[in-house]
């Protein structure tokens, strides 16, 4: 595997120091060193290992908020992003890899202090191209690849193979040359063309690509020509930065001049990017629309772009080196800001067209780009909220994810987001109207029903003055969703009334389903099933006319939740259970919730008191995961009140307590199976007693390749990319000590336990 003895070196300075950061020049290894030692390092943390790429993130004020992205945390509470870190942490025995810190440098530095004083057991690996300069922090300077030592006896072929730059070498180029070995007519060749490029793993691949044109030897003669002219045909080495931006600016003009504008083009995105982004952001001026992907092609090709395989579509990635040479570049061309506007205003296009989508058959497939293209999405608000005379359209753009905000990781930051715009935009217009109420249910979600009140008299008003029959209608709905959770039944029925008539009288049927749904919810509420039976029906209907899932699934869930009310528990089951299903794919933790909670009541209607008290042990954790407890849905607390009155008294005090306690261990994806499938997790403990070593996400993996699913496939079935599960499967053998996937399908067969070990907090990805 290479660099075993820096790996052995980190580890011991990780078992010393709670912070320990990598340091060197861009593409020595840093990253690809510190992934190894967290895989390594993995039994060591029962709390979890995490990457947060710090790369694509060009606000400082964003670091904490993307940190909580990268554990997967959805927390739904207002508190500031820093507050739930330090939280989620304080008992957790994780390590946390920071990439790529340097352009945070300051901002990192102050994080890291503040979560290692709240989390004594916390550890973190950052890398960087300069230490971070904290109390306590430890450093490494990353070597570059080890070489034969040049005083040396000359080594044997064998010897040479396990040299880390020369196996680099050699693995890179049989991928790019099928068959290609190194042997005693090549080797001097590659040892010099890896002492060229001074070990520099990054330089390496770059100057391996070439091989599909050029044999070892005319590589190395190439690049003896380039430096020799760097160094003015002396001896002098130049220093090992000089040496990757040499090769870089070869790479630059071996390709054309295309292929150079898209590569300095392509540097406006962050994160990836798909063919359509391309093709709208980087043609016009020297490239037609039409040539994009041919180049793009011949990018991937030279390794200048990854290549990754979502579900839908393949997308590409820059490395973050190469990125930062293309911004230059564009820099240069005097072409930064017209590239940056066109990457603003077609972010600010797709989430408009996202929003007019919502409410059909390729809602879910719109839910899922937006989260690939979210980092896109951040830096063109970014742009419109910074740049004079675009504010205005930022707060569009705020409002019109606003599903986007809620479906996913970024319901806080899609609330800043919306505060930040709408000091920004005062004047009383109808868009500042449409984000005062998006931006109050954001609110209703995390409980913070005074702001949202607040916000919505405000829209409200500039509805009336402005004659806005949408606005009248969704400030009626929400000011329904805001009296229902302060206990005004019979206001929030009149609201939500006048909401539903509005929404008729304007075709909105995104407002109609929610305001039926909410208002068959309130109708149960106070006892009137028909009626609210008669709503729930009349929303799913509405839904169903569209083919849309997302307000289905709550409607089935409010439809459910009156049909338990009237004592029909095996219909009410199988509602809530379509429902669960839905919101369990599309990864939604709210509605989750929602549907144990009435789970959890039809067990306790049924008299199955164990398994009431199992899910509302579950729903403890999840709940305190969310961070806002029955989040918008304030008012269902007086049930799950009654339930566990109700299993408390069923059971006794001992029963019901270890019915409970062992609902609450439960990991994330236990918890869905046991309310899916009515039964609790063997507790049988795995083969010698231990727990299984994997991850909820390495468990579903490793199912998926006992069906024998190739890797492009599970990355299909899980909406994730290729590379992304490659990398599941390799920790996974690696865990487990095997060298085949067939080994782990029998390790899955047997019938290993593949989900967290009890007592562990369930995972964030989902809650």
């Amino acid at each position: 595997m290479g660099r075993r003895h820096e790996a052995a070196e980190v580890r011991e300075m990780l078992s010393a120091s709670r912070l320990v950061t990598l340091t060197g020049v861009g593409g020595v290894g840093k990253t690809r060193l510190a992934l190894r030692v967290a895989d390594e390092a993995r039994r060591a943390f029962p709390d979890g290992v995490w990457l947060a790429e710090l790369a694509e993130l060009d606000n400082p004020a964003l670091l904490a908020q993307g940190l909580t992205e990268a554990l997967e945390i959805r927390d739904h509470s207002p508190r500031p992003a820093l507050d739930v870190l330090v939280d989620h942490l304080r008992d957790r025995q994780a390590l946390i890899v920071l990439d790529n810190c340097e352009h945070l440098l300051e901002e990192c530095a102050r994080l890291a202090d503040r979560l290692l004083r709240a989390a004594p057991r916390l550890r973190l690996l950052a890398t960087s191209r300069q230490a971070l300069g904290t109390a306590g922090e430890q450093s490494l300077a990353v070597p570059t690849l080890g070489l034969p030592d040049l005083e040396g006896p000359r080594p044997t072929l064998a010897t040479l193979a396990r040299c880390d730059a020369i196996r680099l070498f050699t693995e890179r180029a049989a991928a790019i040359v099928p068959g290609f070995q190194l042997t005693e007519d090549n080797r001097d060749a590659i040892e010099l063309v890896c002492r060229r490029l001074d070990g520099i793993p990054l330089g390496i691949e770059i100057a391996v690509v070439r091989l599909r044109a050029l044999s070892v030897q005319q590589l190395l003669d190439r690049l003896d020509d380039r430096f020799r002219l760097l160094t003015t045909g002396s001896r002098t080495v130049l220093p090992r930065h000089q040496t990757l931006r040499a090769l870089i600016d070869w790479s630059y003009e071996l390709c054309t001049e295309r292929e150079r504008l898209l590569w300095a083009r392509v540097s406006v995105f962050a994160g990836s990017l798909d063919l359509d982004a391309a093709e709208a952001v980087c043609s016009g001026e020297g490239i037609d629309r039409a040539e994009i992907l041919d180049l793009v092609t011949e990018l991937v090709d030279k390794s200048v772009l990854l290549r990754e395989e979502h579900r839908t579509a393949v997308r590409y990635r820059m490395l973050d080196t190469l990125r930062s040479y293309g911004r230059e570049r564009l820099a240069t061309a005097g072409e930064e800001d017209v590239r940056l506007r066109r990457h603003r205003d077609y972010y600010r296009r797709l989430a408009a067209d996202a929003r007019a989508a919502l409410f059909g058959p390729a809602q879910v497939q719109w839910f899922a780009r937006l989260q690939l293209e979210h980092a896109n999405l951040r830096t063109a608000l970014e742009g419109c909220l910074t740049e004079p005379g675009q504010t205005g359209r930022g707060l569009e753009m705020a409002a019109d994810l606003l599903y986007h905000w809620i479906t996913s990781y970024y319901l806080g930051e899609g609330r800043r987001w919306l505060d930040q715009a709408l000091a920004l935009c005062t004047e009383p217009t109808a868009a500042r109207a449409r984000a005062l109420w998006t931006d109050s249910w954001l609110a209703i979600i995390q409980s913070d029903t005074d702001a949202a009140a607040a916000m919505l008299e405000e829209s409200r008003s500039i509805g009336t003055r402005l004659d806005l029959d949408p606005v009248l209608a969704y400030t009626a709905l929400y000011s329904g969703m805001v009296a229902m959770y302060r206990g005004e039944a019979r206001s929030a029925i009149a609201l939500y009334e006048e909401a539903v008539t509005r929404h008729r009288a304007t075709g909105d049927p995104v407002g109609l389903a929610l305001a039926l749904i909410r208002l068959s919810l309130a109708h149960s509420f106070i006892g009137d099933s028909p009626r609210a039976i008669a709503l729930g029906e009349e929303s799913l209907a509405v839904c169903d006319a569209y083919g849309e899932g997302w307000h289905r699934a709550y409607a089935m869930m409010a439809l459910g939740m009156d049909v338990w009310r009237q004592g029909d528990t095996a219909r009410a089951a199988a509602l809530e259970k379509d429902s669960l299903t839905f919101n369990r794919s599309l990864d939604d933790p709210l509605g989750v919730a929602v549907n144990l909670e009435v789970l959890a009541w039809i067990a306790a209607t049924d008299r199955d008191h164990t398994r009431a008290a199992g899910l509302l042990g579950a729903l403890r954790t999840i709940w305190h995961a969310i961070g806002a407890p029955h989040s918008g849905y304030g008012h269902l607390a007086r049930y799950h009140e009654e339930c566990e009155a109700t299993v408390r008294r069923a059971l006794g005090k001992a029963a019901f307590n270890t019915a409970f306690k062992r609902g609450a261990r439960l990991s994330y994806a236990e918890t869905l199976v046991y309310a899916l499938e009515d039964e609790l997790p063997s507790e049988e403990p795995a083969v010698g007693g231990r727990p299984s070593p994997l991850t909820p996400r390495e468990s579903e993996i490793a199912q998926l390749v006992a069906q024998g699913l190739s890797n492009k496939e599970i990355a299909s079935s899980l909406v994730i990319a290729q590379r992304t599960a490659e990398g599941h499967i390799e920790h996974i053998l690696s865990k487990l000590g095997f060298t085949s996937r067939a080994q782990v399908a029998v390790w899955v067969a047997e019938g290993h336990r593949t989900a967290e070990s009890d007592g562990q907090h369930p995972p964030e990805d989902t809650v």
